[in-house]
């Protein structure tokens, strides 16, 4: 059974989500791949403003391609997660409770996941199209100049998404290479 949430994303939202649980998530989320994090990374670094409240958010990874006439986005498939690792903790530290993209984290997001009691989600690789079926509104917000990676506010409706790593740190990866080499003992 899908689980449905409206953002923000608060802890009391995701407490009980576990790894394995699809999810339909509406309301409004942000996108940002590397050249935005980064940015977003020296700006805490030099101690200046965010251009978005991160505290409850979701940041999804995704570089959509321009939108058709008529159309509010473009195809909108989830970017490589391990590419936004080096800035994932200082966000998380600073509220982020949601990150969406896919492939494997390394073991200091999941640490960190789990310490600010935050969640990861995968999104479906290959269905970008069906994807922005999901995106009811797009506006760019910040970093204009890095086109596809700029940043983003989306408000999305029933967007299906699977959690990946859970609040205490069980990661839907793991487990299904766990059960696929406990088969082959049978």
């Amino acid at each position: 059974m899908d689980k449905r949430i409206i953002t923000p994303l608060t802890k009391e939202k995701i407490s009980d989500l576990k790894a394995g649980d699809r999810v339909l998530l509406s309301g409004i989320i942000y996108t940002a791949r590397d050249a935005a994090h980064k940015r977003l990374i020296e700006l805490i670094d030099s101690g200046k403003e965010l251009p978005i409240n991160i505290k409850d958010e979701i940041i999804y990874y995704v570089g959509p391609s321009p939108a058709k006439e008529g159309a509010v986005i473009g195809s909108a498939g989830p970017t490589t997660s391990y590419r936004m690792d080096p800035y994932s903790p200082k966000l998380l530290d600073l509220g982020l409770k949601g990150m969406i993209g896919k492939g494997e984290r390394n073991e200091e997001v999941v640490k960190s996941i789990v310490k600010n009691k935050a969640v990861y989600f995968g999104a479906i690789g290959g269905a970008a199209a069906l994807i922005a079926k999901s995106i009811v509104s797009s506006k760019i917000i910040a970093y204009e100049d890095l086109g596809a990676e700029a940043i983003r506010r989306l408000e999305v409706k029933d967007l299906p998404l699977v959690v990946v790593i859970d609040t205490r740190g069980e990661n839907l990866y793991k487990q299904g290479q766990k059960l696929y080499l406990e088969s082959l003992k049978k």
